[in-house]
């Protein structure tokens, strides 16, 4: 009878011949005979073979669950211990049938083939050596590796608390977070970078692997994200997008510092006699924004002077206090703008500054650059003046204010219906170069406690006003510009072939029709040469109307401030240079503002997924795969959706929109329409 211990299994079996240096053994439980190296065997019992019946061998389970009595053992190693320590020589070894026979009372197969598989186990008491003798480990050895089990034991059992609050199905607190070992908050730690990696990443972590398995959540991204969420490690909400942009840091201690520097030297500045500023303190000024508008840059007033009616637009001046290429430049220009998110913005400039001394604050004296212009009867430009001046805004007033001062024209404050009027015929004049009017409802996600807030916007006398003095503050800096030859950040648009008069006669006015419209559109160019802007109906355009959300915006300020004040202004070359590099930002902002709003659209739909919403049919977008936009006026929005119909609609056609799946935390959202 032999025994083997070969890859850490030890087996018992039956030597039946040798084979050269290889003997052939009929191992437990086994069907057929093997052929194994003779130095990996080792005697365990020595009887004839013709005495040893076929069932001689016991199997591996009734081995495995036999108990060797433990006193006996501990007897036995006690006596060859004691042997060894009393002996003048080298540690006393024995044989394996001399060791069963000082450790056993019984040398049947069953108590042999136990007595192999302990020996070669866990246990502490002694050791087989290379050349297959066995010897008793020192009372310091065992005493030592008893200590190490009886640690490891501890360990164990910690690791099966962390690991069952791990399993549980709620949030960690801080106090529980903190008992987790090191080494576990390392692999937690990966597991939460893991889930925005792909899943090849994921699999090649072989520890973060092992501990899904241990907590049994499944091995792949999306079950990950929702394990996560559960735990409280990871918002249900989180734009990947944003994630190591430059808006999702904070201003750095050299920019906050310089903030609030210029916030400091504000008064000194605004005291001081600064004669190439014109005092336009004298004029009703408002501001006309959303309620919770924290950057406040432009400014409307009215001016009525010797018989005219000029139109004053009034926008913020940072220039006049950050100076170009200072660090708080550099932080700007590297961001090119605001970025307006569901749960509030993420400014351009540091907001301790934006919003206060940068902003055109009610009832505080601000630094701006204003245009002033009158208008002929039929709405072209007939009069402008562009300075730098002072203002003193009388009122802070929202849109729904400034629509019923509109509306109701109190003969004490008339300005705003005045202003309304004038600006309407800038409007129509306008209209008859060509410009297209694409005004329409629209919905926006808001977000507030992690849940979606749908406002809709309408169309009001008080936004078209704004709206429209803005447009008319581009004309002018554009006009401006090319009287001088100035570089200038010039937004155009080429000319595009429009649906025909009878094929938009046929279409609803709104958003059906604006479909059919701005689907003909190209996109807008930035470049430094007026060229013609299709939609608008100017011959040059620049927005030049926030230049403290806008990096280009202030580009411009500094370009025509440049130019009236008779420095320096930058070259084509180098202001190229400048729009080149804000390109990047401004495409990411755009792309983060739209998953931004996709987002906010899943969870939106999750809370109402088993509601019907009536739709109708603007245009295909994958007609092979039936995939087309809708428009929901009940949201103010335009969705892609499946469709499902037998004929293929016309615009305008009515349907109703489900929703067929959606999950947030995987950015998936089917639409269905009908």
């Amino acid at each position: 009878m032999v025994g083997i211990a070969s890859k850490g299994q030890p087996q018992i079996g039956l030597l039946i011949s040798f084979k050269g240096s290889r003997a052939i053994v009929r191992l437990s439980g086994a069907q057929r005979e093997q052929l194994i190296a003779c130095r990996e065997l080792t005697i365990l019992q020595k009887r004839p073979l013709l005495a040893i019946s076929e069932n001689y061998l016991p199997n591996n389970k009734d081995i495995r669950s036999h108990t060797l009595a433990g006193r006996d053992l501990i007897a036995g190693w006690r006596i060859l211990s004691h042997e060894t320590r009393t002996s003048k020589q080298t540690a006393l070894a024995l044989t394996f049938p001399d060791l069963a026979d000082l450790l056993l009372s019984s040398d049947d197969p069953l108590h042999i083939g136990a007595l192999w598989l302990w020996l070669n186990g866990d246990q502490p008491l002694f050791r087989r050596r290379r050349d297959q003798m066995v010897e008793a480990r020192t009372p310091k050895d065992v005493q030592q590796i008893r200590l190490v089990r009886r640690n490891q034991k501890r360990r164990n059992k910690q690791r099966l608390g962390h690991i069952a609050l791990l399993k549980q199905q709620s949030t960690l607190s801080t106090r529980q977070w903190n008992s987790l070992p090191s080494s576990l908050q390392k692999i937690l730690q990966r597991l939460i970078y893991l889930a925005d990696c792909t899943e090849h990443e994921l699999l090649a972590d072989r520890e973060a692997i092992d501990l899904l398995n241990e907590i049994q959540v499944g091995i792949s991204t999306k079950q990950l994200i929702h394990w996560l969420i559960e735990k409280g490690w990871r918002s249900p909400h989180i734009l990947k997008g944003l994630q190591g942009t430059i808006w999702s840091k904070q201003f750095n201690n050299e920019v906050q510092a310089q903030a609030e520097q210029l916030i400091c030297e504000h008064r000194d500045l605004i005291c001081s006699n600064n004669t190439q500023r014109q005092d336009l303190t004298n004029l009703k000024a408002y501001t006309l924004d959303d309620a919770q508008t924290q950057e406040v840059d432009d400014a409307i007033s009215l001016e009525i002077k010797q018989g005219k009616s000029w139109i004053w637009i009034h926008i913020a001046d940072p220039a006049f206090l950050i100076n170009i290429n200072s660090p708080l430049d550099n932080e700007a220009k590297n961001r090119a703008t605001s970025l307006y998110l569901s749960d509030g913005v993420r400014p351009m400039i540091p907001l301790c500054l934006a919003k206060d001394v940068l902003s055109l604050r009610a009832g505080s004296k601000c630094a701006t650059l204003s245009v002033a212009v009158v208008l002929e009867d039929e709405g072209s430009i007939a009069e402008v003046r562009i300075v730098r001046g002072w203002i003193s805004p009388r009122y802070r007033l929202t849109y729904e204010d400034g629509d019923e001062l509109i509306e109701l024209e109190p003969p004490e404050d008339e300005d705003l219906a005045i202003l309304a009027k004038l600006l309407k015929s800038r409007q129509k004049w306008r209209q008859r170069q060509g410009a297209l009017q694409l005004e329409q409802a629209e919905g926006r996600f808001y977000v507030e406690n992690e849940q979606p807030d749908l406002r809709i916007v309408e169309p009001s006398p008080s936004r078209q006003l704004v709206s429209e003095a803005m447009i008319l503050m581009g004309a002018v800096i554009a006009d401006f510009g090319k009287q001088h030859d100035l570089p200038l950040p010039y937004r155009s648009q080429a000319p595009s072939e429009l649906p025909t008069t009878s094929e938009l006669n046929q279409l609803t006015f709104g958003p059906i029709r604006n479909s059919a419209i701005k689907r003909c559109l190209s996109r807008g160019v930035l470049g430094t040469r007026p060229m013609p802007h299709f939609s608008l109906g100017l011959s040059a355009y620049v927005q030049a109307s926030s230049p403290i959300r806008r990096y280009s915006d202030l580009l411009a300020h500094r370009q025509v401030v440049a130019q009236l004040e008779q420095q320096q202004p930058l070259s084509e070359h180098a202001l190229m240079q400048y729009l080149d590099a804000l390109n990047t930002p401004l495409k990411q902002a755009q792309q983060i503002t739209r998953e931004d709003q996709y987002l906010w659209q899943q969870v939106w739909f999750m809370n109402h997924r088993d509601q019907y919403w009536p739709a109708y049919f603007l245009r295909w977008i994958k007609h092979q795969d039936q995939l087309a936009l809708v428009h929901v006026e009940q949201m103010a929005m335009d969705f892609v959706c499946r469709i499902k119909v037998q004929r293929d609609p016309l615009p305008g056609h009515p349907l109703t929109m489900i929703v067929l799946s959606v999950d947030p935390t995987s950015n998936e959202l089917q639409l269905v329409a009908k």
